[in-house]
């Protein structure tokens, strides 16, 4: 039997890896899951390497247990791809590799093997039907389609407008990789949005097998799907932001799908971008990858205008009967809303009702209203845990933290003042729906938000009444503005637009607009004319003059001007050390001596500790700071040798994690 070195990563919080003895054990067996003992118990770990010495004595090293051959080894290009993305995050390796893994595949017991299907699948399988594009789809669709045939990397930028049929380039593309017995991968930003667009891929490549990964799948069936990749043929993949971690051997082509949206950004522990990691793992495995979008991120638009990105354009719907919804504003000073909504509103919501068509009523605000107040000394109820206000669930009879979760039931009187006049502030959905409820009685309406969407099968059943003309009213969240093609809806009202503009964040103006003209694309999506209707009080400042024109690029270039003179990203490239604990000043402090360990390096600037944005959240205190630098490279030498000494310092109870790219500063 021969001995060697296994070097195996694990899922620990440390920069290295951990050697144990291998006993016949192969290059094969690189990539796989190993079972070993790590202090008094069983974990899994991933086998990175075989080495013939180890700086620890033979005789100390503990062997490996299990080697789980029953699964796939991840393949080389894979585990390249991962080790980059623990680099580029300055994140422990070890963590990144078992976060590739299903949750089912992340125990060292054995995978109990199941039946999965040996179908074999004709690399050369053609759609069942023809699906035709129109000019203008299929000029854009050739670019990318050379670049499949060519097996050559190049990142496209799909700018469409909404209804211009992206998704059908998408397929038509996908179709000449099936025809090679290559995989697509197609990444969409909501898990509510992969049913139905599994729906429509399946029905397009009726002879191939097109699958899914998400979080919400059952974990046999995740486990199932993640060992389906490694079959050999062609493949199509729907999946969120998690997808582009997977092992995908013979990739030949991706998508992201609304690459715009902030959802492809991991917003704890691994802090990675799926559109930004799209893009390296195309070029990792030769193959196009395509950035589609009615409202691109600024970021890849600055790469396409530069050519480092080929920018493709879909400037006209795919239905030659749909035009582009006229958009209308409605002065709030002139029409004061009445529970939310100004006479113009209840008035196209009237006429829509009459011509039998759907209306949707879009307010990015859950709950009843977000702010208890009392009318006599002005308390508000905020969160015991958290420095945000609770918000009013009425129907519930609470008000909750959307942060942390608290709840409390609804106080009779002011804790302050003992006033029992408590009032709601603002509005929400949940209001919204009564309001609408008590105009239009004989309406039927739907409130669609994460708190009534909560179970499975949620959307689905809320597209199933829509497309049967079940109902005649949403009033939603953002979650309906992202990809949804409803036919008789015809009317959209927003409501509360002018928030964002008193953001203190520098891409809140870029988010509305971009939020505006998605939620603007759900409304005559096929030959029936929408009608758009966006309450302000400021209908003279230039974003929603631009917004009337419907045109994205001119008002993203101007953007784009204006972040160049503040020398904001992508003009400059950032990286924010957050921190928290149960201690403000002892956080405080601890970056502090982080920023002292900086030093005063010359290509990059390391500003001082601030507060987050929202300073407490579930009783731990947050601060950070914030680096920057002109150029990438400098910035991630001075991140790799500032994080590999605050590693080696002791930080007592204060947690700290780094974002790179961040996207809430």
């Amino acid at each position: 039997m021969t001995t060697r070195i296994a070097r195996v990563a694990l899922d620990v919080p440390l920069c290295k890896e951990f050697d144990y003895l291998a006993v016949d054990v192969d290059v094969c067996d690189i990539g796989r899951r190993v079972t070993i003992e790590f202090g008094n118990k069983s974990v899994i770990g991933i086998l990175l390497e075989l080495v013939n010495h180890s700086e620890i004595s033979k005789d100390k090293l503990k062997p490996l247990l299990y080697i789980h051959r029953e699964t796939p080894a991840l393949p080389p290009e894979c585990l390249q791809f991962l080790q980059f993305c623990a680099r580029y995050y300055h994140y422990p390796q070890g963590q990144v590799l078992l976060q590739a893994l299903p949750p089912g595949l992340r125990k060292p017991q054995p995978w109990k093997p199941r039946k999965l299907s040996s179908k074999k699948h004709a690399a050369a399988a053609p759609p069942s039907q023809p699906h035709s594009l129109n000019q203008a789809q299929a000029q854009a669709a050739q670019r990318v389609i050379e670049a499949v045939h060519a097996q050559r990397f190049e990142t496209f930028l799909l700018l469409g407008v909404t209804g211009s049929g992206k998704t059908e380039v998408y397929l038509n593309i996908a179709e000449e990789a099936v025809k090679l017995g290559r995989k697509t991968l197609l990444l969409v930003p909501e898990i509510n949005l992969t049913p139905q667009l599994e729906a429509r891929v399946q029905s397009y490549f009726k002879d191939i097998p097109v699958i899914s990964l998400h979080s919400n799948l059952a974990g046999i069936a995740r486990v199932k799907n993640w060992l389906r990749l490694f079959e050999s043929g062609p493949l199509v993949i729907i999946g969120t932001r998690l997808a582009v971690l997977a092992p995908l051997p013979d990739l030949g082509l991706i998508v992201v799908d609304e690459e715009h949206d902030a959802s492809y950004k991991q917003q704890e522990g691994l802090r990675y971008s799926a559109r930004d990691m799209a893009v390296i793992r195309a070029r990792n495995a030769s193959c196009p990858v395509i950035l589609g979008s009615a409202t691109p991120c600024l970021e890849s638009l600055h790469l396409a205008l530069r050519q480092r990105y080929q920018l493709l354009s879909l400037t006209q719907r795919a239905d030659k009967r749909a035009k582009l919804p006229s958009i209308g504003l409605v002065d709030l000073r002139h029409f004061p809303a009445q529970e939310g909504l100004s006479d113009p509103a209840f008035k196209a919501l009237e006429e829509t009702l009459q011509r039998g068509e759907q209306s949707l009523v879009f307010i990015n605000r859950r709950g009843y209203s977000p702010a208890l107040w009392c009318t006599q000394c002005g308390w508000t109820a905020g969160c015991p845990r958290c420095s945000t206000r609770l918000v009013l669930h009425l129907r519930s009879k609470r008000i909750r933290c959307h942060l942390c979760g608290w709840m409390q039931a609804i106080p009779r009187n002011c804790p302050d003042c003992r006033n029992p006049e408590l009032r709601p502030a603002g509005e929400g959905t949940e209001r919204l729906e009564q309001t609408l409820r008590e105009r239009f009685p004989s309406a039927r309406l739907a409130r669609v938000d994460s708190d009534t969407m909560g179970h499975k099968e949620g959307f689905a059943n809320l597209r199933s009444a829509l497309i049967n003309e079940e109902l005649d009213i949403l009033v939603g969240t953002q979650m309906l503005t992202k990809g949804h093609d409803f036919p008789d809806l015809t009317c959209v009202i927003v409501v509360n637009s002018d928030s964002a503009l008193f953001s203190s964040d520098f891409r809140a103006e870029e988010r509305l607009f971009a939020q505006l003209l998605q939620v603007a694309g759900r409304a005559g999506r096929a030959n029936k004319i929408g009608q758009v209707l966006i309450q302000t009080s400021q209908p003279e400042h230039p974003l929603f003059q631009a917004v009337l024109k419907q045109d994205f690029l001119p008002y993203a270039q101007n953007l784009l001007q204006q972040r160049e003179l503040l020398v904001f990203p992508p003009f400059i490239h950032q990286a924010v050390l957050h921190a928290s604990g149960s201690d403000a000043a002892r956080v405080e402090s601890f970056l502090h001596r982080a920023k002292g360990l900086a030093g005063t390096p010359d290509e990059v600037t390391v500003f001082d500790p601030v507060p987050a944005l929202i300073p407490k959240v579930a009783h731990k205190y947050r601060f950070q700071i914030l680096t920057q630098a002109k150029e990438r490279p400098a910035l991630h030498r001075f991140l790799s040798a500032w994080v590999e000494t605050l590693r080696e310092k002791p930080q007592g109870k204060t947690q700290w994690v780094l974002e790179v790219d961040p996207l809430d500063i």
